[in-house]
């Protein structure tokens, strides 16, 4: 392979199209073309990578990109290419090379990655088709973030509605999404139902939510602390406004639980049940990161997602700046 001639290509990727230029061994340049998105665009871009290079087998071109994950990448490798991945702000460096001026250009863009890749190739990073596991893991992790960001939104706004009437609720937990605080709510909606609720109701709710650090008697004193005057139809605004709102928190619940669930569940099956010895075990990655001081699920979780390539490769530099 040594031997063989090698074609150089860079690939600039947007959402609706990538700009491909490619180049000889030499670095001049014998095809550029601009390819649609979609199975058909990809697969027409891969025949026209052959046929412009003349090359014997894909292997011989090497493709140079911004992206190191996705459809275009995936493709790409998935026929035999060889793709290799560059970090945007060492792109942005190369791209000095040609001009000076700040402007978006994908034409050029595309120039600088296959001359870059041509002179340079120690800046760029090898790919290869992630495991299935690590690319389900790493799906589960974003999902996991987007969940616990939509879960603050919606609780900041319960907030916001509760010390518009009922402020006292506020002062029996910090998270609001907590799902005895919304059994309680459901139960005890007013100022007006606290004042007639039996504490025996109270009682309850904390039972079957398992909360022993305070007791009905306690929590039926907070809410029936003297309520705010508010102008007429205030408490019925908010109160339709809350009812919406529980119904998203404990639908994003849900959610987060069965997202926990599937980042444990995968986590495992990236550990090898195989001993590395007779009567041995070689601790594996997983069990290494997880053992660290400050490591829960969820960093575990976007660690191995997110650096898996970096823990393989044993490449520390990356895995500090990840």
């Amino acid at each position: 392979m040594a031997n063989q001639e090698q074609w150089y290509a860079g690939v600039d990727w947007a959402s609706e199209s990538h700009h491909v230029l490619l180049t000889d061994d030499d670095g001049r340049k014998i095809g550029e073309r601009v390819f649609k998105h979609g199975g058909e665009g990809l697969a027409e871009m891969a025949a026209w990578l052959m046929a412009t290079s003349s090359a014997s087998e894909a292997a011989q071109i090497r493709i140079a990109i911004e992206v190191p994950h996705g459809p275009v990448v995936e493709t790409l490798i998935e026929r035999g290419f060889k793709v290799h991945a560059i970090n945007p702000k060492q792109m942005d460096r190369f791209r000095d090379r040609f001009t000076l001026a700040g402007a978006k250009d994908d034409s050029r863009d595309a120039e600088v990655m296959a001359s870059a890749l041509r002179t340079d190739p120690r800046c760029f990073r090898l790919l290869a088709v992630a495991d299935p596991v690590v690319i389900e893991l790493r799906e589960w992790s974003r999902i996991t973030e987007d969940l616990g960001a939509e879960r603050n939104r919606l609780t900041n706004r319960l907030r916001e509605q509760l010390w518009r009437y009922f402020p006292a609720i506020l002062q029996l937990e910090d998270d609001l999404g907590a799902e005895w605080l919304l059994d309680l709510w459901q139960a005890v909606p007013t100022p007006d139902k606290a004042a007639r609720i039996r504490e025996t109701t109270i009682a309850k709710i904390l039972k079957r939510n398992r909360i022993r650090r305070f007791d009905a008697a306690h929590v039926l004193d907070v809410l029936r602390r003297p309520p705010m005057q508010v102008a007429a139809g205030t408490v019925e605004a908010a109160r339709a406004h809350v009812t919406t709102l529980i119904a998203r928190v404990r639908l994003v619940n849900r959610q987060l639980k069965e997202a926990h669930h599937r980042l444990d569940t995968l986590t495992a099956r990236l550990i090898p049940t195989e001993e590395a010895e007779p009567g041995q075990r070689k601790q594996h990655d997983v069990e290494i990161l997880a053992s660290l001081p400050g490591v829960g699920r969820i960093v575990l979780a976007t660690l191995l997602a997110e650096a898996f390539d970096a823990l393989q490769r044993r490449d520390y530099a990356a895995l500090r700046s990840s």
